[in-house]
């Protein structure tokens, strides 16, 4: 196989399915979603076949139990991506949606339409549920897409995608709106990414390394976050259980989430009684805390057995792991500063009950999202509710935090007029 050709013609025929696309009422395209969910359920005997054949390979392979288990196509998964097409069904469509309209003194009408991107490239690995759920979003948002799954799930990720385009055509839409990059090779992400002329966004789903490498190679522009280096500062005044719930949740809720708190800021008229009240909760975790040299003595006497001094790497690492990095600060000022510095711009969060501090924290720290007195697992496009989403952005042009269905559209200016000219 040419990858170059095969890539080619695989973002010719995306482009030309963008624009019926574009042009499908919403009718059509929650039809298209009703019928794929129904071929899941009718083949879901078939996808367990199709998954099992990629798992044999991937154990051959000496892949690690997390990878297999990401991997994994259960009962529970083949139902939750049933279900979650039947929400997209229900949000609402915003194709077509006109706002801010005003007369100009010219007689003009001026406002703004919403419109698809066009041709979405999504580049995911291990989990073969994305490719139904990124299907799924980009046809409710009348855009088409080219989806590149990782080489591990290739024989459940070319099943679903018969059972997509299946429903596609059922509903009178062109099957190539979604197509699933047929091959293995890695050539093939290359080209993807570096063909403005056929793909209008990619959308990126994995770990650092797969992002670094897009950034440095794409010439198509890219809706991304490259870690999630999140914070929680605990204010002078927060309330004690406020905090205690929060710093918990927020480290110990999930460890390989990209919204999972990585560092704990807290001030220093509050350390000395919130920090070993903490400590309490993450001993039955087995957290492993690096802390600078007063937050460390103040563990240390509390006889915190998972303990070591934080480098100075530490403040910009993501761990994805049962760690997390604790600094004592003087205040609020000091907190930012850390944070603005350090962080991924992903998520940020405060705990206090000081109306001022709350409002300069949401104003000054400079993140996708900012919170008050709430967990930062929260940055999810469901829990936003947005209904389902395609990933999380922390770039500020375009789309910022969790990217749903008006992520993946647009607008476009359009004019009404009465014959008017310019003068």
């Amino acid at each position: 196989m040419d990858i170059t050709e095969y890539m080619q013609d695989v973002g010719t025929r995306a482009r030309a399915a963008s624009r019926a696309m574009a042009r499908a009422d919403s009718a059509t395209r929650n039809r298209a979603l009703t019928l794929i969910a129904a071929a899941i359920v009718r083949d879901a005997d078939l996808l367990r076949a199709a998954n099992q054949r990629d798992l044999d390979a991937a154990a051959a392979a000496g892949l690690a139990p997390a990878m297999l288990d990401r991997l994994t196509l259960s009962d529970a998964a083949i139902a939750t991506m049933v279900e979650g097409l039947t929400q997209i069904v229900s949000l609402a469509d915003p194709i077509g949606e006109i706002s801010n309209m005003k007369f100009r003194p010219t007689g003009i009408q001026v406002g703004q339409m919403r419109v698809p991107l066009g041709v979405i490239g999504i580049i995911y690995e291990a989990r073969p549920n994305v490719t139904v759920d990124a299907a799924g979003l980009c046809i409710k948002s009348g855009n088409a897409t080219i989806l590149r799954g990782g080489s591990e799930a290739i024989h459940c990720n070319r099943a679903l995608a018969k059972l997509v385009q299946e429903g596609l055509a059922g509903a009178g839409l062109p099957a190539d709106a979604v197509q699933v990059i047929d091959t293995t090779d890695r050539a093939a992400v290359g080209a993807l990414i570096t063909m403005p002329q056929y793909v209008d966004v990619i959308v990126p789903r994995g770990g650092k390394g797969l992002i670094a490498r897009l950034m440095n190679e794409a010439t198509v522009p890219m809706i991304k976050h490259l870690d999630g280096i999140c914070h929680v500062y605990i204010d002078a005044k927060a309330d004690i259980r406020k905090a205690l719930d929060i710093g918990f949740n927020a480290k110990c809720h999930r460890y390989g989430t990209c919204n999972t708190m990585e560092t704990l800021l807290v001030s220093r008229a509050i350390a000395p009684v919130v920090l070993p009240q903490l400590a309490e909760l993450y001993l039955t975790k087995q957290v492993e805390l690096r802390a600078d040299a007063e937050s460390h003595a103040i563990l240390a006497a509390a006889a915190y057995p998972y303990l070591v001094p934080a480098t100075e790497e530490d403040w910009s690492t993501e761990y994805l792991a049962a760690i997390l990095s604790v600094k004592v600060v003087d205040g609020i000022d000091e907190a930012m500063d850390h944070i603005n510095r350090y962080s991924s711009k992903h998520t940020e969060s405060i705990i206090t009950e000081d109306y001022s501090d709350a409002l300069r924290f949401l104003r000054e720290v400079d993140s996708a999202s900012v919170m008050v007195n709430a967990s930062t697992r929260f940055a999810d496009g469901f829990e936003y509710g947005l209904g389902a989403e395609i990933g999380i952005s922390n770039d500020k042009l375009h789309a910022r935090g969790p990217v749903g269905l008006e992520g993946l559209t647009s607008l476009k200016y359009v004019v009404f007029g009465h014959g008017e000219v310019r003068k």
